[in-house]
Order: C-alpha cells, then sequence, then structure tokens
C-alpha cells in the first residue's frame, strides 16, 4: 500500500498508460474498481457478474498493460484516471 501510496502520489498529473485504450470499456471499469481495493468477489457483486468472469477481466488487462501484479495494475489505473 505504501509502495502505492509513493507512485500516485509522485504525479502532478495524470499520466495515463500507453496501452490503456487497448483495454475494453468493461476491462477499464473493473481495473477501475481493483484500483478502490475491492476484491473480485466485491466487484463482481457491484457488477452483477460472476467473479471468474471479474477474474478473467483482470487478467486480460493485465496482459495488455504488461503488469505484473494486482498492485501494479493499480499504480496503472490510478495514474491513468481511471475510476468506477
Amino acid at each position: 500500500r505504501r509502495v502505492i501510496e509513493h507512485f500516485v502520489h509522485t504525479q502532478d498529473t495524470v499520466q495515463p498508460h500507453p496501452r490503456i485504450s487497448d483495454l475494453t470499456a468493461r476491462e477499464r471499469e473493473v481495473v477501475a474498481w481493483v484500483a478502490t481495493g475491492r476484491s473480485n468477489k466485491e466487484i463482481a457483486d457491484e457488477l452483477v457478474v460472476s467473479p471468474d468472469t471479474v477474474r478473467t477481466h483482470v487478467s486480460r488487462a493485465m496482459i495488455k498493460l504488461g503488469a505484473r501484479d494486482r498492485a501494479q495494475l493499480v499504480v496503472f489505473a490510478i495514474r491513468s484516471g481511471l475510476q468506477p
């Protein structure tokens, strides 16, 4: 959490990831919810889909953005200004 806060607070402006536009609208929506700290189940409940569907969107977004883990995906989302 501290690492994420460091990355977020060192950015003065929104700097979208260059491949953020490669995400589908639903992937961007799910990534934005991930950035709020919610679990896949909580996101699934919010979006009225299954946790497996959320997991798939998260996985595809990570591949498209080259994120190594969920924490890096959160940093990309926050830097890109994604909000649910």
